[in-house]
């Protein structure tokens, strides 16, 4: 890194659909010249971006959140449109709702649709014959898409390179501290390489799991955090649910949506999806918690309950486990709201720290920006 380099308009800590996303808006939108991302691994948009659901919400999966869903609703269509090449449409999306043990309804539930405007319908009699009826009320034909992270991480790298920012992967930042004049001063680890230092008027700290395991002044966020290790099964469906993604609603059960970037299909289950879960704090680092943790498969136990809904699902062939630290706010524990954290940092000016649970947050996060009155160059 040459001196010229080391003084920036912006620093964002973490090459994920939230870190990209920013540089470009930064760069577009706003008028950064000189930006540095800084990425862990080897390549944008491997972790989390990668290795979840890759399900592009429309509202329906948060009955009990009604400010999520209805944000949802709204840059649902957004999404689809400023990212057409990396959305998968031609598959069939249904909820169900279970007769038990289920936090909501079928008529609370299209009642909850109604309310933020969700289209849904009631399915034919062929598909309703996927599900054993004494355990499911009612089968629900809805508009919800998924996304392939590979697509999106062409994308990232096009439009990085196209406005210039520079991108420093294999590579971690260990500290933010006060600089002098008001730039804020950055530590970074290159992976073998020696520490080195950047000092930069703005910092996006965008690490995800990340987020509180930064030294020096940096004083964590305000809002309490939950890490769970998850497990996403990758499956090879029958040809008979080869075309559909199935949730059902709303407590211990189950999800099954295409994945595009590999051609399978993710099978994640609320009771069984979470390995292990505390409550974050810096010093406790996600990154070794992952690494050590023995990522025994537990897909037996996904398949043998989804079996009970839904049959065919026993004729999958199992290919592999996605393991992933999953970040959540603590406050939504109960409702599984997903609102973005978007937080200013008053001890290190121009220090934010940003946290999304979904892709489509990613407009959330451009309305908080929006608002902020950066001082750097002109746009270009």
């Amino acid at each position: 890194m040459t001196g010229q380099d080391r003084n920036q308009d912006a620093v964002i800590i973490g090459g994920g659909f939230y870190g990209t996303a920013i540089a470009i808006y930064l760069s577009r939108q706003r008028g950064f010249k000189r930006i540095i991302l800084v990425e862990r691994e080897s390549a944008l948009l491997t972790r989390a971006s990668y290795n979840n659901q890759a399900r592009i919400h429309n509202g329906y999966h948060y009955p009990r959140s009604f400010t999520t869903a209805y944000r949802s609703r709204i840059n649902f269509p957004r999404f689809v449109q400023d990212w057409p090449q990396a959305v998968k449409q031609d598959f069939t999306k249904l909820y169900a709702i279970a007769r038990r043990n289920s936090k909501v309804t079928a008529k609370q539930f299209e009642r909850f649709c109604h309310d933020i405007g969700a289209n849904i319908q009631p399915v034919d009699s062929t598909l309703r014959e996927l599900f054993e009826p004494r355990l499911i009320e009612a089968v629900f034909l809805v508009e919800e898409y998924a996304f392939d992270s590979t697509k999106l991480a062409s994308w990232a790298e096009h439009e990085l390179q196209a406005c210039d920012v520079q991108i420093l992967l294999n590579t971690v930042v260990t500290a933010i501290s006060k600089g002098s004049n008001d730039p804020l001063l950055l530590t970074v680890q290159p992976k073998g390489g020696s520490e080195e230092f950047i000092s930069s008027r703005y910092v996006f700290n965008c690490s995800y799991s990340g987020l509180n395991q930064l030294k020096g002044d940096f004083p964590g966020t305000t809002m309490r955090l939950k890490q769970e290790i998850t497990e996403m099964a990758l499956i090879k469906v029958s040809p008979a649910l080869e075309n559909l993604g199935v949730t059902v609603m709303d407590g211990p059960f189950f999800s099954m949506m295409p994945f595009p970037a590999r051609g399978l299909h993710t099978l994640s289950h609320v009771r069984y999806t979470p390995h292990m879960n505390w409550q974050d704090q810096s010093g406790i680092s996600p990154y070794q918690k992952l690494q050590d943790h023995d990522r025994a498969t537990r897909v037996d136990r996904m398949v043998r309950d989804v079996s009970r809904y839904i049959p065919a699902v026993l004729d999958a062939e199992y290919v592999e486990s996605l393991f992933e630290v999953k970040t959540v706010l603590m406050k939504n524990e109960g409702d599984d709201g997903r609102p973005i954290l978007f937080e200013k940092h008053s001890q290190l000016p121009g220090c934010y720290s940003v946290l999304g649970g979904k892709v489509d947050n990613i407009y959330d996060v451009f309305e908080q920006l929006e608002s902020e009155a950066f001082t750097v160059g002109k746009a270009c």
